[in-house]
């Protein structure tokens, strides 16, 4: 299992972010929320994924940015957990949702809890 998280998992198109939006569905495990839609883009890889922190809860970019690495480096090292369980592409947002500012510890057991989460509901 190889822990990165390379260029081509990053979501960045547009449109798929509208359409998380849009028609997505969410899983939540107090502070994370996990937004994802079936992409059904051609050649689409398996996992598309991007963070978000919202400035209504950390004023400071400097903050934001500081969970935003949290969160990506949190999903690098446990998204071994979403692909093993999933058959079709996927693109994925995921947020930190609280003004509460968890260790890196307590927000990587919140993520395991998340992924694992996800997975019993596409089941």
């Amino acid at each position: 299992m190889q822990f990165t998280y390379p260029k081509k998992e990053k979501l960045k198109s547009k449109t798929t972010i509208d359409l998380l939006f849009s028609e997505g569905n969410s899983v939540s495990k107090f502070p994370l929320r996990l937004v994802y839609v079936e992409n059904k883009e051609e050649n689409a890889e398996q996992i598309k994924m991007g963070v978000s922190v919202s400035k209504k809860y950390f004023k400071k970019a400097v903050d934001r940015n500081y969970f935003k690495r949290v969160l990506r480096e949190t999903y690098r090292l446990n998204k071994h957990l979403l692909i093993d369980n999933l058959e079709k592409p996927y693109a994925f947002m995921f947020f930190y949702q609280t003004k509460e500012r968890l260790s890196y510890q307590e927000i990587e057991e919140k993520t395991i809890q998340l992924f694992q989460k996800f997975n019993e509901i596409k089941k």
